[in-house]
C-alpha cells in the first residue's frame, strides 16, 4: 500500500495520536499483570490508580484526535476510519479497568494462577495491536495486514478455547455459587477485552484494504 500520508502534506499527528492510544491500551494490560502479581504475592495493597490514569489518558488522546478531525481539512486516512479505530482502541483500557475493579471486589477469592494464561494471551493481543497501528504510518501492504491480523485472530481463538476449559472446570468443580459467579464474570471480561483487541485489528485491516 502506498503511504497516503505522503500525498497529504506529511501530516503525522493522527498517526501520533493513534499510536499513543494503542500504547495506553498495552500499558493498561501491564497494569493488570502487576495487579495479579500483587494479589498473588500479598506484598502490597493493590489499587486501581494506574488503571484509571491509563483510561483517562486514553480518553484525553481520543478527545484530542476528535478535535483535530474538526480542524483538519485533509486527513491521512478517511475520517470515519480514524474515528472507528480510535473508538476500538479506547475500549481496551476501559474494559481492562473493569477487570481490575472486579478482581478487587474479592481478591481473597481470586486464584491468580488460573488467570495467568488468559492474561498472557491478552498481553500478546495488545502488543499485536500496537504493532499494527505503528505499521499504518509506514504504509502497510495487504499481505502484512492480513498476516498480522491473522495472528490476532489466532490469539482470540486460543482465548476462546481457554475460556471454555476454565468454565468447564468451574461448573464441574467444587465451588460455591458466589465463587462461580465471581470467577465466571472475570473469565468473560478477560475474553471480552481480547475481543476488543481483535476488533481493533479488524478495523486496521479494513483501512488497509480500502486504501490499497
Amino acid at each position: 500500500m502506498i503511504s497516503i500520508g505522503r500525498f497529504l502534506g506529511h501530516d503525522q499527528k493522527f498517526y501520533d495520536l493513534l499510536e499513543a492510544s494503542a500504547r495506553q491500551a498495552d500499558t493498561s494490560v501491564h497494569h493488570l499483570v502487576d495487579l495479579l502479581a500483587k494479589i498473588d504475592n500479598k506484598t502490597s495493597s493493590p489499587n486501581l490508580a494506574a488503571f484509571a490514569e491509563s483510561r483517562r489518558e486514553d480518553k484525553r488522546i481520543t478527545q484530542e484526535l476528535t478535535e483535530e478531525l474538526t480542524k483538519t481539512f485533509i486527513t491521512p486516512l478517511e475520517r470515519e476510519d480514524i474515528q472507528a479505530l480510535a473508538a476500538s482502541l479506547y475500549k481496551i483500557p476501559k474494559t481492562v479497568e473493569k477487570i481490575g475493579e472486579r478482581m478487587l471486589i474479592c481478591p481473597q477469592d481470586l486464584p491468580a494462577p488460573s488467570f495467568k494464561k488468559q492474561v498472557q494471551l491478552l498481553d500478546q493481543a495488545a502488543e499485536a495491536v500496537v504493532a499494527m497501528v505503528k505499521q499504518l504510518r509506514k504504509g502497510m501492504d495487504v499481505g502484512t495486514a492480513r498476516e498480522m491480523n491473522a495472528k490476532l485472530q489466532n490469539i482470540e481463538g486460543e482465548a476462546d478455547n481457554l475460556e471454555l476449559d476454565l468454565l468447564r472446570d468451574l461448573y464441574q468443580g467444587n465451588y460455591d455459587p458466589k465463587h462461580i459467579i465471581f470467577l465466571r464474570d472475570l473469565y468473560e471480561l478477560l475474553e471480552k477485552v481480547i475481543d476488543r483487541c481483535r476488533d481493533a485489528g479488524n478495523v486496521i485491516l479494513q483501512v488497509v484494504l480500502k486504501n490499497t
